[in-house]
């Protein structure tokens, strides 16, 4: 066959000309990545031999070997695992097939001006440890053949846009990642200084990673598996490292957590939570990255039902004593025992993260970790009934107090007298939240606002309804009863319209515009702007509506707002004298759509007549300037 020559996508050859131009503190950790790489094509072998044995029967002992020509200057990493075929060549090494792309290559715009220790974890957080070899390579040939095949593949590349691939014959099972280095980096064929990095950042994995072939080749790790070990044994930095090879991650964990469960079920747990959001958080399938190993042998690290969807953020290994050897992915789904592990390892780690949440001494530490996770988190107050209340000790909400966090405890015991609601608006940023005209009232009387900027408020926020017997309430929404409540009263009133001018102008105005609003009427909420518009009692909340709307989930017509004026307002009330006299329904049929688009407006939505709107605008200022 002969050699094809393929491009890289885009988003892989700006990200290899990154790790090509820019230095590293730590150029070191391109060989964990490839060493980790590595372990992981020999757990899936060893999985995919448990049905079919003959994968691995020509060469049992799965091994990681390291191996150096100094005279050709060549560092090759091997491995006996699963291998690949040219599709998986194509997949694995040509693209970045994952969600989420888009969000890493915004977050690489700020890494082309050369911080190193950004770039470093951007490769990392995303998962694509393999391109770091480029970081002392200048070229890289890939030799491999997938267990079962008779045929295998060479794959290779300078990182400059292209790579190639052709059949290769003669090739042994797995996989050899040849790297021709770079001027200057001779280190790395040193075998003390291999065995270093290998000690430093790869001891813990659980396969025997060597220098050198046959009967000379040495042993660099102590091959056993970290989890099984006691915390006691373990040093944090040791820890550290596991994190970083089980999650290919390059931050470090924000919480370890260690713990054997005994008893009917017995089972190991070595899971992390991360200090900074994988890029495939929010991937529609919702997937956890948590490995399952039954009696220390690796299983899967796609385990439907082992994590609850909205703690997908852990990172780590899960190895069950009782589950059978040989369980099919098919037959994890519906094991009970895999049911009874998801529960306790959800009980654990909630438990774990209120005890961080109430360590009001760092609560900058518990701060950090919401707004990463607390999105994701969100998820479980509508999909998991029986843990609702941890979860409501766990959120923390951004308000109209001030910059720090809150949780609803502490909204609950500064609410005003007379107030019996937990108030919220929803939108799409805090700033533009803050400058909404359904807040000038809450504001002016003190009253604090949840801001809520999650697509996920939406949807947990009417499934739980209440929190300590107080209905959560959108200031968007229905009447906004201010008057009940004793908050900061202004000093001197404002003097509003009178009220039988008031009166006409609201029929003037629901006359008007009847056919495009529910209601007209005046507002208690409006302090400064002369009007806003609100959803009925009963109907969708604004912003709901709006992201139905834009991911099309909405058919048939949009409900009707009601457009609230405020009597104080310098307009409303020069309206209000105009709306007195004979023909005031022609002279205000104007102002009636100017004040409507107005309240679209700042509210966000797109005016339905932009044409209609600036003729109106045109001819209102004509009028004024005569």
């Amino acid at each position: 066959m002969t050699e094809e020559r393929l491009s890289f996508q885009a988003e892989v050859s700006r990200l290899l000309d990154i790790v090509a131009h820019s230095l590293y503190s730590e150029k070191e950790v391109f060989l964990r990545e490839l060493v980790s790489n590595a372990s992981d094509a020999c757990d899936r072998l060893r999985y995919a031999a448990l049905t079919q044995p003959e994968l691995s029967a020509d060469d049992p002992n799965l091994k990681v070997r390291l191996l150096v020509d100094k005279d050709a200057r060549t560092l090759t990493v091997a491995d006996n695992g699963i291998g690949m075929n040219r599709e998986d060549l194509v997949e694995n090494l040509g693209t970045i097939a994952r969600s989420g792309t888009a969000a890493f290559m915004k977050s690489l715009e700020g890494a082309e001006k050369g911080d190193g220790k950004k770039d470093v974890n951007l490769i990392g957080q995303f998962g694509v440890g393999f391109y770091s070899a480029f970081m002392a390579a200048d070229k890289v040939t890939v030799l491999t053949r997938k267990a079962g095949e008779a045929h295998g593949w060479r794959w290779e590349s300078d990182g400059k846009g292209e790579f190639t691939i052709a059949e290769a014959d003669g090739l042994s099972r797995g996989t050899k990642i040849v790297l021709h280095l770079r001027d200057g980096d001779d280190e790395y064929l040193d075998e003390a200084r291999l065995g270093g990095i290998v000690r430093k950042y790869s001891d813990h994995i659980a396969i025997p990673i060597l220098f050198g072939e046959g009967d000379d080749a040495k042993a660099l790790n102590s091959a056993s598996a970290l989890w099984t070990r006691s915390k006691s044994e373990i040093t944090a930095d040791q820890y550290k490292e596991f994190y970083h090879h089980v999650g290919h991650a390059f931050d470090d964990p924000w919480l370890t957590l260690h713990w054997r469960a005994e008893g009917a079920l017995e089972y190991t747990n070595l899971l992390y939570v991360p200090s900074t959001k994988p890029f495939d958080l929010f991937d529609p399938k919702r997937a956890h990255r948590v490995k399952l190993y039954v009696k220390r042998v690796f299983i899967t690290d796609a385990a439907e039902g082992l994590i609850p969807p909205y703690l997908r953020f852990l990172r780590g290994v899960v190895d069950s004593e009782d589950l059978p050897l040989n369980i099919s992915r098919e037959m994890l789904q519906h094991n009970p025992m895999l049911a009874k592990i998801k529960a306790g390892i959800t009980r654990r780690v909630l438990s774990e993260l209120s005890k961080k949440a109430k360590d009001t001494e760092n609560a900058a530490e518990y701060d950090s970790f919401w707004e990463n996770f607390g999105a994701v988190l969100k998820e479980g107050l509508y999909e998991d009934y029986e843990h609702r209340d941890e979860l409501l000790k766990l959120l923390r909400f951004r308000t109209t107090a001030g910059e720090d966090l809150v949780s609803l405890e502490q909204y609950v015991a500064r609410m005003k007298e007379g107030q019996d609601a937990i108030y919220t608006i929803s939108g799409d940023d805090i700033d533009t939240l803050l400058r909404s005209p359904q807040l000038e009232g809450f504001k002016a009387k003190g009253v604090e606002v949840l801001l809520l900027t999650d697509p996920v408020d939406e949807f947990w926020m009417p499934s739980v309804g209440v929190y300590d017997g107080k209905p959560f309430k959108s200031v968007t929404r229905g009447g906004a009863d201010l008057g009940k409540i004793k908050g900061e009263e202004p000093e001197k009133p404002e003097e509003k319209a009178p009220e039988s001018e008031l009166t006409d102008l609201l029929a003037l105005l629901k006359l008007t515009l009847s056919d495009v609003v529910k209601d007209v009427r005046k507002s208690e909420r409006l302090t400064d702007s002369a009007v806003c518009l609100v959803a009925d009692d009963n109907d969708m909340d604004m912003h709901l509506e709006r992201l139905l709307k834009q991911h099309k989930q909405l058919n048939g017509e949009v409900g009707k707002r009601i457009l609230e004026i405020n009597p104080s307002h310098a307009l409303i009330k020069r309206l209000a004298e105009r709306a007195k006299g004979s023909g005031a329904t022609d002279a205000l049929e104007d102002a009636a759509w100017l004040l409507l688009d107005q309240a679209r407006i700042v509210e966000g939505e797109p005016l339905p007549d932009p044409a209609a709107f600036a003729r109106r605008l045109a001819s209102a200022m004509e009028k004024g300037l005569a």
